[in-house]
């Protein structure tokens, strides 16, 4: 089995090459080619990546290249983990949307729409590259905004799935609290990527019983903590939003935050500073600690899972991924797509039954989905009308004076990246 990791000497790649080593029963991975333009950064994380191999026992051959086209010639499954512009890019993502009052953040609001913009055309020219040297390969793409990005790819008739890290790490977290085993928490996630809300917690499999309230009265407050959010509000919820929900209802304080402290992007670059000097060191042969804090916590098992079950290993046959609704909720379109619990195997993912949700969710779902229609036609066409539609339908910006200035600072600061502007 051959995998082809795009934007392989991402500091996020020693989480993968440790999953792929760990859980080599579950995917037995022959040739691994992580490709990226950055040979030097390449270089390191390609070291390290076979040092862990060798540590682990793996026996599979680890191949590092710039040649896209190589890369993929051959690949079962090619991984998407790429972000054009680099950490440069996103300090812009999350400071000039602050401009105008709006939430600074690289994959919601106007910063993500920015992100969106760039990485499209992108992910689109790597994907027909991909179907080229191999029509039956299988695209997973963890490259933010994943439902933008996994919506562009289906709709050019891709075999593409898409994965976010959100679901895992709550059922993770979940588990513990509760005192089980992760493999018997099933959630009942329903949402569009980065706007999630678990609303039942099941043990022992998708029909078992809902353990949420029993979670929210006895772990509530642990629970709002790692949110930020308050506790009464998860318990008038009756649920469990994402972290990225905060960005909605907690706008104008994060804002507030936002401006007076460092930005993400500034402290993820420090740190990819200093994680690429310990990459560097050839003693080192296992992930280090501060890998934990870069993000993308659990990132390997999830893909580990999900490309196990696209190519008929051993992959779980339930997965939260990003999909298309194909009439899963009914108030939205078929085509959207949306990050829900899916029977995976070889013929893609196919949505679980959701029960109805709450107008609550549905509403802020309809709205943020028509946003993301607009802002794939953005990325897709160009203009800047098409820009300003999807800033003036997105939640967080919402009106007119806001749209104008963020749609002019958007291309101001994204010139290079955007083949109209």
């Amino acid at each position: 089995m051959k995998l082809t990791v795009v934007g392989g000497g991402s500091t996020y790649t020693p989480e993968l090459i440790d999953g792929f080593a760990r859980l080599r029963d579950t995917l037995p991975v022959r040739e691994l080619v992580l490709v990226d333009p950055a040979a030097d950064r390449l270089d390191l994380v390609g070291g390290l990546a076979r040092r862990i191999f060798a540590r682990q026992g793996h026996d599979g051959r680890i191949v590092t290249t710039s040649d896209l086209d190589a890369a993929v010639d051959g690949a079962d499954a090619v991984l998407l983990q790429l972000r054009v512009g680099g950490q440069a890019a996103r300090q812009q993502d999350e400071t000039w949307p602050l401009e105008c009052g709006c939430v600074g953040q690289e994959t919601t609001g106007a910063g993500g729409l920015a992100k969106a913009l760039r990485t499209v055309p992108v992910v689109l020219d790597i994907a027909e590259r991909v179907r080229r040297a191999n029509p039956d390969a299988w695209i997973i793409d963890f490259t933010n905004p994943v439902g933008i990005v996994t919506r562009a790819l289906l709709r050019a008739g891709h075999r593409a799935v898409g994965l976010c890290n959100v679901a895992i790490g709550l059922q993770r977290k979940f588990a513990g609290l509760l005192g089980v085993a992760p493999a018997d928490v099933h959630l009942d996630h329903v949402g569009l990527n980065h706007l999630t809300w678990e609303t039942a917690v099941r043990l022992g499999g998708p029909e078992g019983a809902d353990v949420l309230p029993r979670l929210l009265a006895e772990h509530g407050d642990a629970v709002a903590a790692d949110l930020r959010l308050p506790r009464p509000l998860l318990d008038r919820l009756g649920a469990v939003p994402s972290y990225y929900l905060r960005y909605y209802y907690a706008h104008d304080e994060v804002v507030g935050e936002l401006r007076t402290k460092p930005s993400r992007a500034a402290e993820v670059a420090e740190m990819e500073r200093q994680l690429l000097r310990m990459y560097g060191d050839p003693a080192l042969d296992e992930k280090p600690a501060l890998l934990a804090e870069r993000g993308g916590a659990y990132y390997s098992e999830a893909a580990v899972d999900l490309a196990a079950a696209l190519l008929g290993g051993a992959g779980s046959p339930y997965q939260v991924v990003n999909t298309s609704n194909r009439g899963t909720l009914s108030f939205l379109p078929d085509d959207a797509v949306i990050e829900v619990p899916a029977t995976v195997g070889g013929k893609g993912a196919a949505p679980l039954p959701v029960a109805d949700v709450d107008p609550l969710y549905a509403g802020l779902m309809a709205n943020v989905t028509a946003y993301e229609d607009l802002a794939l036609d953005a990325a897709l066409r160009g203009g800047r009308d098409r820009v300003f539609r999807a800033l003036l339908a997105h939640p967080l910006v919402g009106q007119y004076g806001y749209a104008e200035q963020l749609t002019d600072l958007l291309v101001a600061h994204n010139r290079e990246h955007l083949a109209w502007a």
